[in-house]
């Protein structure tokens, strides 16, 4: 089977677009969430969702902040600002969609999907071999695909040795999937590892692959759309510098 797995939309539905055109036919779609938040597309995101066939989504942090189930004040004052906006602009009908999907640890198969981490299902970022480490405990399949961090990476655990090591990925590089592995896809809309190209993964579950993707679209559009609808200049920044 072929999933496409992307994670951290946030509101770039021409990211988002791009990234579904690219991955071109797939069997299931796995969201890592964060569908809103940052960009200036919050409606147009969650309804492009809606329409995808076999589609399991997780929500994210801002997901749970802009539907009343988490206090604005959790985030910081750009991160805030966006989702009070977004949390007036998005529609009844997609803020109960929204109200539908689960925000806690799900298990496809081989596969463990989480926002954040296993052991903070909303919060905690894996940047490192320590925090990595430390959530491998929190999960039994062979791997764990995470979002959250905006970071295209991987993280293996030796199990025989006892060491966990940071892993480079390339675009268009499969990877065959082994025990025990933590996987991140990285951004679609505001990816932050100095490549401003949308990010996704491909998962093979029979070929037991993972294949990260990168592909392009029109950042200055985005650009434009991200200050007409108020949000702070940061966001607009950011994108077309991949930080």
């Amino acid at each position: 089977m072929r999933v496409l797995v992307i994670s951290d939309i946030h509101a770039n539905y021409a990211a988002l677009e791009a990234a579904l055109k690219d991955a071109g036919e797939v069997d299931e779609t796995w969201c890592l969430g964060d569908l809103v938040g940052y960009g200036p597309d919050p409606n147009a995101v969650v309804e492009k969702m809606r329409e995808i066939n076999n589609l399991t989504c997780l929500l994210g942090n801002h997901d749970v902040a802009v539907i009343g189930q988490m206090p604005l004040e959790t985030f910081n004052g750009g991160a805030r600002r966006s989702l009070e906006i977004h949390e007036k602009v998005l529609s009844a009908s997609n803020k109960e969609y929204m109200r539908t999907l689960p925000s806690k640890t799900a298990v496809l198969g081989e596969a463990t999907l989480v926002h954040g981490s296993p052991r903070n299902p909303l919060w905690e970022y894996i940047l490192n071999s320590l925090t990595a480490r430390l959530n491998f405990e929190h999960f039994d399949t062979s791997w764990c695909f995470v979002g959250h961090s905006h970071i295209q990476c991987m993280f293996a655990l030796d199990e025989e040795q006892d060491r966990v090591s940071l892993e480079k990925v390339k675009p268009d590089v499969p990877i065959k999937l082994h025990r025990k592995l933590i996987l991140n896809p990285g951004s679609i809309g505001q990816p932050r590892d100095r490549d401003p190209r949308a990010a996704y993964a491909i998962y093979d579950t029979t070929a037991r692959t993972w294949t990260p993707r990168r592909v392009s679209y029109n950042i200055t559009e985005v650009q434009q759309r991200i200050r007409a609808a108020g949000l702070p200049e940061k966001h607009a920044v950011r994108i077309a510098e991949g930080w």
